[in-house]
């Protein structure tokens, strides 16, 4: 789980912008009503299918979050990869996980994930302040 701060609407349905401590980044909200400069809770899922190598890169060793036009890429420490492809980045304290397929790459590395198929669960409201 990662606290982020909602920022502004996207043009999609249900579309968000945020901040985090690691950048910044967009996806499609799934959870209650939200208020602009409000902290949540939230988990991300990556909803589509990744290709290592192509969209799932070696990087610095920094974690990072980054939006670029349409695809938000997450810098961070490749957890796992089980052999069914699901896999899990770590970014921080936050673990996000994926599903992916391709050539194996190195357990503990530091990787970007790049996808524009971004959902962002609420877990809990952190506050109530409104800072726009």
């Amino acid at each position: 789980m990662m606290i982020i701060t909602i920022t502004g609407r996207g043009l999609r349905k249900d579309e968000v912008l945020f901040t985090s401590p690691y950048g910044e980044g967009k996806g499609i909200w799934c959870g209650a009503a939200i208020s602009l400069g409000h902290n949540y809770e939230v988990e991300f899922e990556i909803n589509q299918l990744l290709m290592r190598w192509i969209d799932i890169l070696p990087a610095a060793a920094e974690y990072s979050l980054t939006l670029d036009k349409d695809h938000v890429t997450f810098t961070g420490r490749l957890e796992n990869i089980e052999e069914d492809g699901s896999a899990f980045l770590q970014v921080g304290d936050s673990l996000i996980m994926f599903e992916c397929l391709g050539e194996p790459m190195a357990l503990g590395s530091f990787v970007e994930v790049k996808t524009a198929e971004l959902r962002i669960y609420d877990m809990i409201i952190v506050d109530s302040e409104v800072k726009l």
